[in-house]
């Protein structure tokens, strides 16, 4: 499996949940684009561990260092990368996952695929934990965006068969997307968000999990976006 993408710009994710750090490196990314540190973080803080019962209970700040790329406040052109630490990791919780796979995780893939050298420890480089250096090259890549007027947001549509308001695929506006945006249960009508919540708090104590889908929108994208078949 590989951990890059690279199509205009480029980006690798690296590390394991469990490891010294996370983080990310993203290349070809426009020099003397100005990125906002604190709309960074506050993006980030969307993703971190919430002071509630429906999120996972690892405690991180989630708090990014820039290693390379940035410099007075503009991206300089060169590889930007990001360094995340990793402070409260748990790894006697996963002593058993070198003999044990557990269902629903990718522990008995990534066995295969690494013929077993593969860190197990939280999930290793299949965790969850790996979208926090995704949340920061989507946040450096929406800045650049929202600078050509074009937003783009996502709601919890459905949670175990708890549906929210679908975004209006015409007349959304990039006001009704920071609002979801600022809510701490993304959802458009706060009721529904409410129901879920209270579905997955009856999940947790059964010891359960629920599933969920997301619906993303994104606005004001130039008409001739994309390529032939792909």
């Amino acid at each position: 499996m590989s951990s890059t993408w690279n199509n205009n710009i480029g980006f690798t994710v690296f590390g394991e949940s469990h490891g010294p750090a996370i983080g990310v490196v993203m290349d070809n990314v426009p020099p003397g684009e100005s990125i906002d540190l604190d709309k960074i973080y506050q993006f980030m803080a969307r993703r971190a561990p919430k002071q509630n019962k429906t999120s996972t209970q690892r405690k991180e700040k989630d708090m990014p260092q820039i290693m390379s790329g940035y410099f007075n406040g503009k991206t300089t052109g060169t590889p930007l990368c990001a360094l995340i630490a990793n402070t409260d990791q748990h790894s006697q919780d996963y002593s058993n996952l070198s003999r044990l796979a557990r269902p629903g995780h990718a522990d008995y893939t990534g066995a295969l695929r690494y013929r077993g050298f593969n860190d197990v420890r939280g999930g290793g480089h299949f965790s969850g934990r790996l979208t926090a250096p995704l949340c920061f090259a989507g946040a450096v890549a929406g800045q650049i965006l929202e600078k050509r007027g074009i937003y783009v947001g996502a709601h919890i549509a459905e949670i175990h068969g708890i549906k929210d308001k679908a975004f209006d695929p015409i007349n959304t506006t990039k006001d009704m997307i920071r609002e979801v945006r600022e809510k701490e249960f993304p959802t458009i009508i706060d009721v529904q968000g409410n129901e879920m919540i209270n579905e997955i708090d009856k999940a947790r104590k059964d010891k359960d999990s629920v599933g969920g889908i997301i619906e993303c929108i994104a606005i004001n994208v130039p008409a001739g976006i994309g390529s032939p078949i792909f």
